[in-house]
């Protein structure tokens, strides 16, 4: 080979192998340049993305956010108080803690476990038990309503997942000598029975509410800001007088107990407001322990039970026969032979009394004279005396499961249902009807309206008969309490007392039962000056005493006049000239 091909050789190698070395260095600055253009786009977007959800789509984020760790916390209102009408307490809230878990948070760990349950006082196998059938849930209670003191204990173990919550639980400081009528609240603080429900609403007040800041297992982190304040219950002063109230269900149960009665019940109402002192009802239960209540125990017998009164409706049929003007005190009534026949049916009384006057007739309390009273007046007149009371009527009191009671009105009046309606028969009342309906005797003609609630005035009330009748009245009603009278253990040392005993056979499945009864007695006391009016009713009293004035008239007597000792009434001097008489 040439020298001169020799040099194109090696020039074509050199030139030749420079090209293909600047290829070869070449590719990475390509693939370089590719990389870092997807580089900058992918920064772009990341970019275009972020600037989006920061300007664009920051709320949505901010709420997602917020979702997860502020939550809004409900503050419990305080529930008012029940007080008797001096301010004694009858319903009081007092601070407990709810303990509740989050079981996804609670630790698997047997021994922590067991630690908890003992401080729950639970048997640890039974709270692991619980605690695994709650596994797949984010709630449970450990235990509610606890008092401060044990709550604190069991949150100073520092168990990841427990937390508390503060409440309120209701306690009742006069226990079952208040049950019926205060009633109690349920497990949320509800009223459920008694006034705790029929004023709910007024001792509920309004919950609260408050924006907090939490962390993810929960626990509070910091207050954000006030929603709403919670706003307390209104305080509720009952017209009961607690010193009353202990007095009346001390001799009621005493004397239920003696007879071996199914249930009583004691009504006293203020002769000259309405306002009732004192409402008693056995058997009753301890609102406080609910662990063994008797369903029985929780019905407040004056108000949701209705019964035929008797013979303690004659002084109210009476007044009909002496606001006609053709009865007076004195006018004769001849009662011989101590039975008679009306329209096929037998009325008797327990003897042959002979002749009588109208005083004697409610003195003896006799049937026979009170049906010739009823046949001698208009069809309708002792039906529109019951009426005007509001017998039949609701009390206005608002009290849950009140009975009205009955008083038909007949399509057509025979003599049968005029003569029964005037010794208490064919009518049904609770006990306070029958009480409010005794305030008309008491206060000069006018009934007042039954009130459960401290009054600052006395009502107007309405009138149903003469203040002249009234008097009458109360004057023919002494002889009931006086010797020869069916009432006499209803004497009061010191007092003048007027009343009347009633003795009701009962109904049953067939019609009326022959032993069993209901005692009834309604005193007014003092006679000379009213101050209190009582109805004592005794269901069923099993024994050879079932009267009226042998079962119910001396709870009366032990009752009114430890009574009107409390309300500081002075005894009176015995003299029959009532006032206004």
């Amino acid at each position: 080979m040439s020298e001169q091909n020799r040099r194109v050789g090696r020039n074509a190698r050199m030139y030749g192998g420079d090209t293909a070395a600047s290829h070869v260095a070449a590719m990475p600055i390509w693939r370089y340049r590719f990389v870092l253009a997807i580089i900058f786009m992918a920064m772009a977007v990341l970019v275009g993305r972020i600037v989006y959800l920061q300007v664009f789509d920051h709320q949505f984020l901010q709420g997602q956010g917020d979702s997860r760790t502020i939550r809004v916390q409900s503050i419990d209102a305080h529930r008012g108080m029940i007080t008797d009408r001096d301010g004694e307490p009858l319903a009081v809230s007092t601070p407990v803690v709810t303990l509740w878990a989050n079981p996804k948070d609670l630790p698997e760990d047997p021994v922590q476990l067991t630690r908890l349950a003992k401080a729950l006082d639970e048997r640890p196998a039974d709270f692991m038990a619980r605690v695994k059938s709650y596994r797949d849930k984010e709630f449970m209670y450990l235990k509610r309503r606890v008092t401060p003191e044990p709550a604190s204990r069991v949150l100073a173990l520092d168990i990841p997942g427990v937390h508390g919550r503060h409440e309120y639980k209701r306690y009742y400081p006069a226990g079952e000598v208040t049950s019926q009528l205060v009633g109690m609240t349920n497990i949320d603080d509800h009223g459920q029975e008694g006034l705790e429900l029929a004023f709910d609403r007024y001792l509920s007040g309004r919950p609260g509410q408050r924006r907090v800041l939490q962390d993810r297992k929960g626990q509070l982190v910091r207050d954000l800001h006030m929603i709403r304040e919670a706003h307390p219950g209104g305080d509720v002063t009952l017209s009961i007088n607690l010193r009353l109230q202990y007095l009346a269900y001390r001799e009621l149960k005493a004397a239920v107990n003696e007879h071996n009665a199914d249930s009583g019940t004691l009504v006293m109402m203020d002769a000259h407001t309405g306002e009732v002192l004192a409402m008693v009802s056995l058997p009753s239960y301890n609102p406080n322990n609910r662990t063994s209540v008797d369903p029985a125990g929780l019905r407040n017998r004056s108000l949701t039970d209705a019964f035929e009164p008797g013979s303690v409706m004659k002084p109210l049929a009476m007044s009909a026969g002496l606001e006609s003007g053709k009865f007076t005190p004195h006018t004769p009534m001849d009662t011989t032979p101590g039975w008679m026949m009306v329209d096929g049916y037998t009325i008797k009384d327990t003897r042959n009394f002979g002749k009588l006057d109208m005083t004697g007739v409610i003195t003896h309390s006799s049937n026979i004279g009170m049906t010739h009273m009823a046949l001698a007046l208009p069809d309708d007149a002792i039906w529109n005396v019951y009426d005007s009371m509001k017998l039949g009527h609701p009390t206005g009191l608002g009290f849950p499961g009140e009975a009205t009671g009955s008083l038909p009105s007949p399509f057509s009046w025979s003599k049968a249902k005029r003569a029964t309606l005037s010794y208490g028969y064919g009518l049904s009342v609770n006990a306070v009807q029958l009480a409010s309906a005794y305030t008309a005797i008491t206060n000069d003609g006018k009934q007042l309206p039954p009130s459960l609630l401290k009054l600052n005035k006395p009502p107007e009330g309405h009138q149903v008969m003469s203040s002249k009748t009234a008097h009458e009245l109360i004057q023919m009603m002494e002889t009931v309490v006086e010797p020869g009278g069916g009432g006499t253990r209803a004497a009061l040392e010191g007092y003048r007392v007027a009343g009347k005993t009633g003795t009701v056979r009962k109904i049953g499945d067939t019609g009326y039962q022959k032993e069993a009864y209901r005692s009834n007695f309604v005193g007014i006391a003092p006679a000379s000056d009213p101050r209190i009016v009582t109805v004592i009713s005794i269901d069923n009293a099993k024994g050879k005493e079932y009267y009226g004035g042998l079962v119910a008239a001396p709870i009366f007597s032990r009752v009114a006049g430890n009574a009107l000792r409390l309300l500081d009434v002075p005894p009176d001097d015995q003299s029959k000239e009532a006032p206004g008489a």
